[in-house]
C-alpha cells in the first residue's frame, strides 16, 4: 500500500481515507503543550487563542517524530509520500528530508509550498492518484508539478493578530480597525503575502471573489475546499452566498474545514479561505 503522510497544518482533522496519516505537531500555550488535534481540538484551539493574552507557539516535527513514522510504515510493507507544511513556513520538510535519508526508495518526500487546506488538497489530490494507480514515486514527481497550480486566498476579519505576532505595527493596526480594514492574503511561491485590502465584509468577499476570478478558473476534477478560522462559519457561508456564480453548476458540494492553530495563530477569528487547482495542468489526468 502507498502511505500518505502529512502534518497537522494541512488541517486534516479525521482523514477520509486509510492510506492518510497526519503527525501531530505541538502547540503551546504559555506552559502547557498540545497535540494539535489530538488533545486540542480547533474548537478548543479558539477558545485559548480568545482568552490568552500571549500567542501560543507552533513547533515543528522533529526528524525523530519523522523516523517513527515511516519505519512503522515501511516495516509493515508500505511506500510513503510526505506531504509537508511550506519550507518557507517551517522547518518540518527539512525535518522529514533528514528523516527520509534511511528509506532510499521506500520514502518520497513533498514539499507542499503551501499551508492549511491548500496543503490538505495536495494530500487528496495524492489520494487521487493512488486510485489511479500510480506508484509512490509517480505521485511525488506529480505533486510536485501540479501544486504549482494550487491557489490558496483568505480574507481576514481582523487585524489584531497580525499586530500581535509582530507582521503588523499596533498604529497600523488601529487605524485598519477603525476603518474596517479586511486584507486579503495568498499564498505563493511558498510564502504568505498580501493581495490587497477592502472596507468592510461586502467588499472583502468581492475583492476575494474577484481575486478567485482572476486566475484561470477552478479545476473542479481535483480537489477544493473552504475554510475559516474561529468558533463558527457563519461569515463563510454569507461568503458562500455571495459567491454563488463560482460554484452554482459546477459541483454538488463545497468540502468545507476548520483551520486549526498554524495559519489560525497569525490571523486570529473570523477569517475565511479557499483553496483550490487552477485549470492550468494539461498534463494531468
Amino acid at each position: 500500500m502507498i502511505r500518505i503522510l502529512t502534518d497537522s497544518a494541512s488541517d486534516i482533522n479525521t482523514p477520509h481515507r486509510p492510506e492518510i496519516t497526519v503527525l501531530p505537531m505541538t502547540v503551546t500555550f504559555g506552559e502547557i503543550q498540545y497535540k494539535d488535534g489530538v488533545d486540542l481540538t480547533h474548537h478548543q484551539f479558539y477558545e485559548r487563542l480568545i482568552e490568552s493574552d500571549t500567542l501560543p507557539v507552533t513547533s515543528q516535527l522533529t526528524p525523530f517524530d519523522f523516523q517513527e513514522a515511516f519505519r512503522a510504515a515501511t516495516s509493515a510493507g508500505d511506500t510513503v509520500v510526505a506531504i509537508t507544511l511550506s519550507s518557507k513556513l517551517s522547518g518540518t520538510y527539512q525535518s522529514a528530508c533528514i528523516a527520509a535519508r534511511e528509506f532510499p526508495g521506500q520514502v518520497f518526500v513533498v514539499d507542499s509550498e503551501n499551508a492549511a487546506i491548500g496543503e490538505a488538497i495536495l494530500v487528496h489530490r495524492a489520494v487521487q492518484l493512488i486510485d489511479q494507480s500510480c506508484d509512490a514515486a509517480t505521485i511525488a514527481s506529480r505533486l510536485d508539478a501540479e501544486k504549482k497550480s494550487i491557489h490558496l486566498v483568505a480574507l481576514l476579519d481582523t487585524l489584531e493578530y497580525l499586530q500581535r505576532g509582530g507582521r503588523l505595527s499596533k498604529s497600523a493596526a488601529i487605524v485598519g480597525g477603525l476603518l474596517s480594514i479586511k486584507p486579503v492574503i495568498a499564498v505563493k511561491d511558498g510564502e504568505v503575502c498580501v493581495l490587497g485590502k477592502a472596507r468592510g465584509s461586502r467588499n472583502g468577499n468581492n475583492l476575494l471573489i474577484q481575486e478567485i476570478e482572476k486566475t484561470a478558473g477552478i479545476d473542479f476534477s481535483r480537489p477544493y475546499c473552504l475554510g475559516y478560522t474561529g468558533l463558527n462559519d457563519t461569515l463563510l457561508q454569507k461568503y458562500i452566498s455571495d459567491s454563488r456564480a463560482l460554484w452554482g453548476g459546477r459541483t454538488d458540494a463545497l468540502p468545507i474545514s476548520t483551520i486549526g492553530g498554524t495559519i489560525g495563530t497569525h490571523v486570529g477569528p473570523g477569517a475565511i479561505a479557499v483553496a483550490f487547482f487552477r485549470n492550468d495542468t494539461p498534463e494531468r489526468s
